[in-house]
């Protein structure tokens, strides 16, 4: 595996992100040998760290996810981080960092290449943003920044930090992350779809009924609250990683598997998206909170959640597409908290058949994508000692020992950053469309709320959501495969 040198400056080197995912992710790209000698980590935050206490963060932090480890290696992987104490609204203190990277720079030969990751609160990426390009701290050789979610609240603010970002680097060179780009299931689709000609040619409304996507979420708000009630199951989950399935279930096939045909297949879908007007979200959209039972607060009464709060804990809704492969087939979602388990499926519905049978099912497609990785397919057969027809799944699932051998989704999304391959990330006019959608369904709430019609459904913990979500089906026939 090529070395590739390169300065890496991490905002947020002190948070739970950097610690829990990216140092043992850039551990594991470095024993592989894709960063190794000619490369150097800055992690920067407000504590006043050294690069010696970062060292032992960055020792724990693998030793916490790797059950055995090469000390030796540790202690080399360790020995290539820095830390600078960074106020990130405070001009000279770039200045400071600027000069940090250029000796970090000559003393690993690392080519002038620059990659700057936000790992921090969304409200300072505008920010970080523009005193990267006012300051210069951008290298001679590539310059990359690598944005973690949610970019933006809404359209207006993601085109504002859009702007900040196209200020320094070209949109190329940007890379909105969505880990659920790297799970191993969510980049099983497109295989599953273009390469398996028993799903390849039923893949229409022809035979497809709808689609169903379920993000089921066990816990509730815990400590995010402040966070989460300025947000919502809507912003935080819809926006990125449910559309990012849609589209991959959606698109049509591309000419080939570069990143700009892949792309050019996402956008082309995307322009036939119907964007619902307010009747639509009041026939096709469900919004909730939970409530309260012996082990958790009810939505309302968590800590730093207003009393008096609208925003949604689930949310499931229904899209649609005017072009692709699958156009007009409804694909319904729903994804919330406090479900009875936590559970990211899809399931691909396929129509009714005439039979002599007559009681037989229709055949399901259904990727399970956490928290087991598999596809499974039900077929009718003959049942073996009486009459009648019985259902069963034919399976494609990892073993144990395959399991363990996939990497992490922020292994590969960075693997991917370091070889600049932005397959598995968000182009802005994609995420623009996505906002698009979200916008439409958030102001029509907002005028219901303001005109005192909000329809915010309770539900009861550990169950499936509010019952109400059963009826944004197009036909009586239709429901809930998970259930």
């Amino acid at each position: 595996m090529k070395n590739i040198p390169v300065i890496m400056i991490i905002f947020g080197g002190s948070g739970d992100l950097a610690h829990r995912k990216l140092y043992p992710s850039l551990f594991n790209l470095y024993e592989q040998g894709l960063i190794h000698d000619n490369f150097a980590v800055i992690g920067t935050a407000r504590r006043p760290w050294s690069h010696e206490y970062l060292r032992e963060q960055v020792s724990d932090a693998i030793h916490e996810t790797h059950d055995q480890v090469d000390e030796n290696e540790v202690k080399a992987f360790a020995s290539h981080f820095y830390y600078q104490s960074h106020d990130v609204t405070n001009v000279e203190h770039y200045v400071t960092l600027k000069k940090l990277a250029q000796e970090l720079d000559d003393r690993y030969s690392a080519q002038g290449n620059r990659l700057f990751y936000m790992a921090m609160a969304p409200r300072f990426f505008g920010t970080i943003a523009t005193h990267i390009n006012d300051q210069h701290l951008t290298g001679s050789g590539f310059n990359r920044i690598v944005v973690e979610k949610p970019f933006g609240h809404d359209l207006t603010s993601a085109e504002q930090l859009n702007k900040e970002i196209t200020a320094s680097f070209d949109e190329n060179d940007i890379f909105r992350i969505d880990h659920y780009l790297g799970k191993e299931m969510i980049q099983n689709i497109m295989p599953m779809r273009f390469t398996n000609p028993l799903i390849k040619n039923i893949w229409s409304g022809e035979y497809i009924k709808n689609i169903q996507i379920t993000l089921a979420e066990r816990l509730g708000v815990e400590a995010r609250g402040g966070y989460y009630d300025t947000s919502g199951a809507l912003r935080d989950m819809v926006q990125n990683h449910i559309f990012q399935i849609i589209t991959l279930l959606a698109m049509p096939e591309p000419k080939d598997l570069s990143s700009d045909s892949v792309h050019q297949a996402k956008q082309e879908l995307l322009k036939s998206l119907i964007i619902p007007t307010p009747e639509e979200v009041k026939k096709n959209f469900v919004r909730g909170q939970y409530l309260g039972s012996d082990t958790t607060f009810a939505y309302k009464k968590e800590p730093n959640v207003d009393p008096d709060s609208t925003t949604e804990t689930y949310v499931a809704g229904k899209t649609k597409f005017t072009s692709g492969p699958i156009a007009g087939v409804p694909i319904y979602f729903r994804t919330g908290k406090e479900f009875k388990e936590k559970k990211t499926r899809i399931d691909i519905v396929l129509k009714h058949i005439n039979n002599p049978y007559g009681q037989a099912h229709s055949n399901n497609i259904t990727i399970e994508v956490d928290p087991e990785s598999k596809i499974y397919i039900t077929v009718n057969g003959k049942k073996i000692d009486e009459p009648g027809i019985r259902r069963e799944d034919l399976t494609y699932v990892f073993s144990k020992e395959e399991m363990a051998k996939v990497p992490d989704g922020y292994e590969r999304l960075l693997h991917d950053v370091f070889v600049n391959d932005s397959t598995n990330f968000t182009h802005w006019s994609e995420l623009k469309r996505y906002w698009e959608f979200i916008d439409a369904v958030e102001d029509a709430w907002q005028k219901e709320n303001e005109a005192g019609n909000s329809e915010i459904a309770q539900y009861l913990p550990y169950r499936m959501g509010p019952k109400e979500a059963d009826n944004i089906f197009e036909s009586p026939t239709e429901h809930w495969i998970y259930e």
